[in-house]
């Protein structure tokens, strides 16, 4: 995949109200996945979206259609309520249950066996990043691929929540219950629940979440109103801001740290840079 044309996709995008739900990643939204990814929990969304050459080790289900890219596995089941399109060499350990048409590659195994209501068609369906650019461009209301990339930088600076922001892993992530760690730059919605320890080039957090496990970033970290970090929080070349009523139970290690005063820090704070108490005027 060509990271000049995608930029967007590296940046890894969490919408409001997702949680990490008995080992299956839930969300209301539209579900991408870059490629080369693993992730060692299901996924559950309004429509999934998975690269090539994936690993998924769970089960999946999907409000929508699934799209499944070339040379991805998934271990467990798929429950698909639209249409299911699985690209050449797609492996699933499990069963595949699909409610509308299924589209399948070549050299598709499925151990478990299928079940489809609609039509079954042997092709080779279009490429998943070929789709999320016009399924982008469609949902956001933009005329043309370059706005995709704005329209993500706008959410990493400002509150994007009345769109129907999808929920982006991007390419080469890996998560798991112990790890969060995405390449790039990291946006988390209000309302979250997540497991795993985050590992990010930036991360934001939004209003009133609750992360099972620390934080760490290469630049800044901005917790904001209202959120719980069960665990350190540390950035080796940057700041970390801390809102009203965040509250974090580990140490904190940066260059800067700013603390809202009716915030909690149960932890150690090392910050040669200084720290700066913020009180509301």
């Amino acid at each position: 995949m060509d990271a000049g044309r995608a930029e967007w996709l590296w940046q890894c995008t969490i919408p409001d109200k997702t949680e990490l739900q008995e080992h299956t990643l839930k969300t209301e939204r539209c579900i991408i996945v870059g490629d080369r990814c693993t992730i060692d929990y299901g996924l559950k969304g309004e429509e999934i979206l998975i690269s090539e050459l994936c690993k998924i080790n769970g089960n999946i289900s999907s409000d929508g259609d699934l799209r499944l890219d070339n040379w991805s596995e998934v271990t467990g089941d798929i429950y698909v309520n639209g249409d299911a399109f699985l690209g050449e060499g797609v492996r699933v350990s499990g069963k595949l249950v699909v409610e509308g048409d299924l589209d399948l590659g070549d050299n598709v195994q499925i151990d478990q066996g299928f079940e489809a209501r609609g039509w079954i068609s042997i092709r080779n369906p279009m490429p998943v990043i070929t789709y999320i650019l016009l399924y982008l461009i469609t949902l956001l209301g933009l005329e043309k691929e370059e706005d995709i990339s704005d329209f993500f930088q706008a959410l990493i600076e400002e509150d994007e929540n009345e769109k129907s922001v999808p929920l982006v892993i991007p390419p080469h992530s890996i998560l798991n219950m112990e790890i969060f760690s995405s390449p790039g730059k990291m946006t988390i919605g209000k309302e979250c629940r997540l497991h795993g320890n985050i590992r990010a080039k930036t991360i934001t957090i939004h209003e009133g979440c609750t992360i099972f496990g620390s934080l760490s970033a290469e630049k800044d970290i901005i917790i904001m109103e209202g959120n719980s970090v069960h665990g350190g929080v540390s950035c080796t070349g940057g700041n970390v801001e801390m809102k009203r009523d965040s509250h974090v139970l580990g140490d904190v290690s940066c260059n800067n740290l700013v603390i809202d005063e009716k915030s909690r820090l149960d932890g150690v704070i090392v910050a040669p840079g200084g720290v700066k108490i913020g009180r509301e005027k």
